[in-house]
């Protein structure tokens, strides 16, 4: 990319303002009577892809902001070791197993799916926005990678890939290339290579409403037939929402209310429900109740507390 065409893409992300409105997935009006205020739909594409969020947040090894304990399901597994002039462009991802809800099958059986998750960039200020974005080495990085870590393994496990950011951005390429592997992405860098309608419905992608890569995303067609937004952290700024722990929370806070995994993994890591829900900060969460549910209707400003004195 040119240096004027990142000035531009700066630009734009300067622009649109600092308001984040609530989402259509949070409708009060449909979804209040539903567990935790969250639509159906909603809470079944966290049921599925809360493990693939969990891992691509630990691909950020390293970092401080890891999950302690990724529930019976998911189980990170040794990679190959990264060239060290591959580890020199960035590049980076880690191996996981993902096995069925009855956490016995780990126990020597062959996982119902092996992850790849990339590495990304998850930053806390404008100047990281493209750091890693623009490389496009990394891509036949992965590629090789990858297809090394298939053949390594002889059985029928699945191959999954997932990735946050750029990582979402090489998991795309991959999917891209192999028609057969389905790809998780999370708040996605639009700056991949590939044509985005190609095995567009083996991919689900999901960002959080209103964060920092949005504005550019808008000139790309999404490269995924499932996509979700979640509004999760209204208040915050379009660069804390880029995070992928605090995304990766919020989704499996919402599969909390149909998986018991996901439940484990909410008290076992301490997590806390999203800001937008109703309820105190400290609100445990009740894990899957029968109906009916209490009417929970989601706070578009939880920052907002209304002034009794002004009634």
């Amino acid at each position: 990319m040119t240096p004027r065409l990142i000035t531009l893409a700066f630009a734009l992300l300067a622009l649109g303002g600092c308001v984040t409105y609530p989402d259509i997935t949070q409708s009060r009006s449909p979804c209040q009577g539903e567990p935790g205020g969250w639509c159906g739909f909603v809470r079944g594409a966290a049921v599925e892809s809360y493990p693939y969020a969990i891992a691509a947040t630990n691909a950020y090894q390293g970092d401080s902001d890891l999950f302690g304990d990724t529930g019976s399901r998911l189980v990170m597994i040794d990679r190959l070791p990264i060239a060290p002039e591959d580890a020199k462009t960035g590049f980076d991802y880690q191996l996981f197993a993902l096995y069925g809800d009855d956490d016995a099958g780990r126990n020597g059986a062959v996982p119902v799916a092996r992850i790849v998750a990339f590495r990304g960039t998850d930053f806390d200020g404008v100047a990281d926005v493209f750091y890693g974005t623009l490389r496009s080495d990394q891509i036949d990085i992965a590629r090789r990678y990858f297809t090394a870590e298939r053949e390594r393994f002889d059985d029928a496990a699945a191959w999954h890939v997932a990735g946050h950011s750029m990582g979402g951005a090489l998991a795309t390429e991959i999917s891209i290339a192999y028609p057969d592997v389905r790809a998780w992405l999370f708040n996605l860098s639009p700056f991949y290579r590939g044509e985005s309608d190609i095995n567009a419905a083996n991919r689900t992608l999901i960002n959080e409403r209103g964060e920092a890569l949005r504005t550019l995303r808008k000139f790309r067609s999404d490269p995924a037939a499932d996509v979700f937004i979640i509004n999760c952290r209204p208040q915050k700024s379009r660069f804390s929402k880029h995070s992928v722990r605090k995304l990766a929370d919020c989704l499996t806070w919402i599969a909390a209310y149909e998986s018991k995994d996901a439940l484990a993994v909410v008290r076992a890591n301490a997590i806390a429900k999203p800001d937008v829900e109703c309820g105190p900060p400290d609100k445990p969460h009740p894990g899957r109740t029968p109906a009916p549910h209490p009417v929970c209707a989601h706070q578009s400003r939880p920052d907002k507390v209304p002034d009794p004195a002004a009634d």
